[in-house]
Protein backbone atom coordinates (compact mmCIF):
# COMPACT_ATOMS: atom_id res chain seq x y z
CA UNK A 1 0.00 0.00 0.00
CA UNK A 2 2.65 2.42 0.80
CA UNK A 3 4.89 1.60 -2.38
CA UNK A 4 1.22 2.32 -4.44
CA UNK A 5 0.97 5.53 -2.32
CA UNK A 6 4.65 6.62 -3.44
CA UNK A 7 4.02 5.85 -7.11
CA UNK A 8 0.85 7.58 -7.06
CA UNK A 9 2.74 10.69 -5.72
CA UNK A 10 4.98 10.44 -8.08
CA UNK A 11 2.37 10.22 -11.23
CA UNK A 12 0.39 13.17 -9.38
CA UNK A 13 3.78 15.48 -9.34
CA UNK A 14 4.38 14.83 -12.77
CA UNK A 15 1.20 15.42 -14.14
CA UNK A 16 0.87 18.69 -12.24
CA UNK A 17 4.47 19.66 -13.52
CA UNK A 18 3.26 18.78 -16.81
CA UNK A 19 0.38 20.84 -17.00
CA UNK A 20 2.06 23.48 -15.09
CA UNK A 21 4.52 23.80 -18.12
CA UNK A 22 1.89 23.38 -20.64
CA UNK A 23 -0.02 26.58 -19.69
CA UNK A 24 3.09 28.45 -18.95
CA UNK A 25 4.29 27.67 -22.82
CA UNK A 26 1.21 27.47 -23.98
CA UNK A 27 0.40 28.75 -27.56
CA UNK A 28 -2.87 31.26 -28.62
CA UNK A 29 -3.77 32.50 -31.48
CA UNK A 30 -3.84 35.64 -32.56
CA UNK A 31 -6.49 38.36 -32.02
CA UNK A 32 -5.15 40.02 -35.18
CA UNK A 33 -5.05 37.43 -37.24
CA UNK A 34 -6.47 37.87 -40.72
CA UNK A 35 -7.51 34.21 -42.68
CA UNK A 36 -8.13 35.78 -45.86
CA UNK A 37 -4.62 37.57 -45.98
CA UNK A 38 -2.87 35.19 -44.59
CA UNK A 39 -4.47 32.57 -47.34
CA UNK A 40 -3.74 35.39 -49.88
CA UNK A 41 0.03 35.44 -49.00
CA UNK A 42 0.57 31.69 -48.82
CA UNK A 43 1.57 31.61 -44.85
CA UNK A 44 1.75 28.92 -42.80
CA UNK A 45 0.31 29.05 -39.38
CA UNK A 46 3.57 31.34 -38.23
CA UNK A 47 3.08 33.84 -40.50
CA UNK A 48 6.00 32.40 -42.79
CA UNK A 49 6.58 30.83 -45.82
CA UNK A 50 9.78 29.51 -47.74
CA UNK A 51 11.41 31.79 -50.25
CA UNK A 52 14.94 31.98 -51.93
CA UNK A 53 17.55 34.36 -50.89
CA UNK A 54 19.92 35.54 -53.57
CA UNK A 55 23.06 36.81 -53.68
CA UNK A 56 24.86 38.75 -56.28
CA UNK A 57 28.40 38.90 -56.09
CA UNK A 58 31.15 40.31 -58.85
CA UNK A 59 31.80 37.60 -61.81
CA UNK A 60 34.35 36.53 -63.70
CA UNK A 61 34.30 39.20 -66.65
CA UNK A 62 34.62 42.62 -66.65
CA UNK A 63 33.56 45.16 -69.33
CA UNK A 64 33.61 48.30 -70.36
CA UNK A 65 32.14 51.33 -68.39
CA UNK A 66 29.78 52.06 -71.57
CA UNK A 67 28.37 48.60 -72.00
CA UNK A 68 28.51 48.16 -68.00
CA UNK A 69 26.15 51.23 -67.66
CA UNK A 70 24.33 49.38 -70.19
CA UNK A 71 23.80 45.97 -68.09
CA UNK A 72 22.93 47.81 -65.27
CA UNK A 73 20.16 49.60 -66.97
CA UNK A 74 19.01 45.68 -68.48
CA UNK A 75 19.65 45.20 -64.52
CA UNK A 76 17.19 47.69 -63.00
CA UNK A 77 14.52 47.32 -65.58
CA UNK A 78 14.66 43.61 -64.75
CA UNK A 79 14.03 43.57 -61.04
CA UNK A 80 11.18 46.16 -61.71
CA UNK A 81 9.67 43.30 -63.96
CA UNK A 82 10.13 40.54 -61.37
CA UNK A 83 8.56 43.28 -59.03
CA UNK A 84 5.51 43.38 -61.42
CA UNK A 85 5.46 39.84 -61.69
CA UNK A 86 5.27 38.84 -57.99
CA UNK A 87 8.34 37.22 -57.92
CA UNK A 88 10.87 39.49 -56.71
CA UNK A 89 9.98 40.82 -52.99
CA UNK A 90 12.81 42.37 -51.98
CA UNK A 91 16.16 43.98 -53.72
CA UNK A 92 19.02 45.80 -53.25
CA UNK A 93 22.21 46.60 -53.30
CA UNK A 94 25.75 45.92 -50.68
CA UNK A 95 28.08 48.54 -49.65
CA UNK A 96 31.41 47.80 -50.87
CA UNK A 97 33.19 44.28 -48.84
CA UNK A 98 35.80 42.08 -49.43
CA UNK A 99 33.58 39.38 -51.01
CA UNK A 100 32.84 41.28 -54.06
CA UNK A 101 29.13 40.85 -52.68
CA UNK A 102 27.36 43.69 -54.98
CA UNK A 103 23.42 42.96 -53.76
CA UNK A 104 20.92 40.69 -52.77
CA UNK A 105 17.18 39.56 -53.95
CA UNK A 106 14.52 37.66 -52.27
CA UNK A 107 12.51 35.48 -54.57
CA UNK A 108 9.13 35.03 -53.70
CA UNK A 109 9.39 31.19 -55.39
CA UNK A 110 10.35 27.85 -53.31
CA UNK A 111 12.74 26.24 -55.21
CA UNK A 112 16.83 26.95 -55.90
CA UNK A 113 16.10 25.82 -59.41
CA UNK A 114 12.65 28.56 -60.24
CA UNK A 115 14.94 30.88 -58.51
CA UNK A 116 18.03 30.27 -61.23
CA UNK A 117 15.35 30.12 -64.20
CA UNK A 118 14.64 33.80 -62.90
CA UNK A 119 18.02 34.80 -62.52
CA UNK A 120 18.79 33.91 -66.70
CA UNK A 121 16.84 36.60 -66.97
CA UNK A 122 18.69 39.35 -65.45
CA UNK A 123 21.51 40.45 -68.85
CA UNK A 124 24.17 41.25 -65.86
CA UNK A 125 23.76 37.20 -64.88
CA UNK A 126 23.90 36.30 -68.67
CA UNK A 127 26.99 38.46 -69.22
CA UNK A 128 28.32 37.09 -66.48
CA UNK A 129 29.55 40.44 -65.01
CA UNK A 130 27.33 39.22 -61.80
CA UNK A 131 27.11 35.84 -60.46
CA UNK A 132 24.30 34.65 -57.97
CA UNK A 133 24.24 32.25 -54.68
CA UNK A 134 20.83 30.55 -54.53
CA UNK A 135 19.87 29.48 -50.80
CA UNK A 136 15.91 28.74 -49.48
CA UNK A 137 15.15 30.71 -46.72
CA UNK A 138 12.08 31.07 -44.39
CA UNK A 139 10.79 34.28 -44.21
CA UNK A 140 7.74 36.63 -43.32
CA UNK A 141 5.09 36.15 -45.57
CA UNK A 142 4.10 39.26 -45.57
CA UNK A 143 7.24 40.34 -47.90
CA UNK A 144 5.45 40.18 -51.03
CA UNK A 145 3.51 43.86 -49.81
CA UNK A 146 7.07 45.20 -49.26
CA UNK A 147 7.88 46.14 -52.59
CA UNK A 148 4.70 47.90 -53.89
CA UNK A 149 4.63 49.76 -50.39
CA UNK A 150 8.50 50.86 -51.02
CA UNK A 151 7.75 52.05 -54.56
CA UNK A 152 5.53 54.96 -52.94
CA UNK A 153 8.22 55.57 -49.97
CA UNK A 154 11.42 57.30 -52.86
CA UNK A 155 11.01 61.02 -54.46
CA UNK A 156 13.96 59.58 -57.04
CA UNK A 157 12.94 57.03 -59.56
CA UNK A 158 15.56 54.92 -62.08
Amino acid sequence: MRFRKKVLGKVILTLIVWLGNSFLYAQTVNPKYDKALSDSLGSDDYGMKMYVLVILKSGPVKVAKAQNDSLIAGHIRNIHRLAGLGKLVLAGPLKENDKEYRGIFILNVTTVEEAAALMQTDPTIRAKVQEVDLYQWYGSAALPVYMPTSEKLGKMHY
